[in-house]
């Protein structure tokens, strides 16, 4: 346990902090040229802000590219998400695009390269209690979940993967987690393009 407390403490927080750092820098015009397409894509908003809850439940704020547009129907509701995602969101989710402004958490200690993905705040009661411990352990832009089946999985499924990592987070499984997540974007495996929220299947089978 204590070398699992100086690994997640001190290494892997490291590792965070230098490889966000260096990725953002190099990352820099792909990144520029996103916000400007965006920009134009979203009607000046290319930037997508949520609240989600980190490690032990604390709440942060999460930063991703905006990929849908905010039209809405006669009534002043948005229209279905499947036709709010714009041409370049298409792209952008197609490659996993969206997720590189997390790099910005990392970077400043909310999230981790790599740990369970950070959900919704209003799904905190909806776990039970071995599914709540993927909250012990910071949240990730890619995790075991992600590798292993990514939106494939039902929401029961992911928990597991999700748990399986807190109990053998090293760095290790890190690595492995890495090198799979490079593999499943070049080859562009199980990517949701329509849009649809995976989640609320999961949350109406609760209720």
């Amino acid at each position: 346990m204590a070398s699992t407390t100086l690994y997640e403490s001190y290494i892997k927080r490291g590792g965070d902090f230098l490889s966000s750092l260096i990725a953002l820098i190099l990352l820099s015009p792909i990144l520029s040229t996103l916000i400007v397409l965006l920009l134009f894509a979203n009607n000046g908003k290319p930037f997508f802000f949520q609240k989600r809850p980190g490690k032990n439940e604390k709440i942060f704020t999460i930063i991703k590219f905006k990929t849908m547009n905010d039209k809405k129907d006669k009534n002043g509701e948005l229209l279905p998400a499947a036709q709010r995602v714009t041409k370049v969101g298409q792209f952008v989710r197609k490659y996993s695009l969206d997720e590189l402004l997390q790099l910005v958490n990392v970077l400043i200690g909310d999230m981790s390269i790599v740990g369970p993905r950070p959900l919704l705040i209003a799904y905190l009661p909806l776990y039970n209690k071995e599914q709540a411990k993927r909250h012990l352990v910071k949240p990730g832009i890619t995790g075991w979940a992600q590798v292993n089946g990514r939106n494939v999985l039902s929401m029961e499924e992911k928990f597991v993967y999700d748990v399986w990592y807190v109990n053998h987070i090293s760095f290790a499984t890190d690595i492995k987690i890495l090198m799979k997540t490079v593999l499943k974007v070049f080859k562009s495996d199980d990517i949701d393009m329509v849009g649809a929220d995976p989640y609320k299947q999961w949350q109406g089978n609760l209720e």
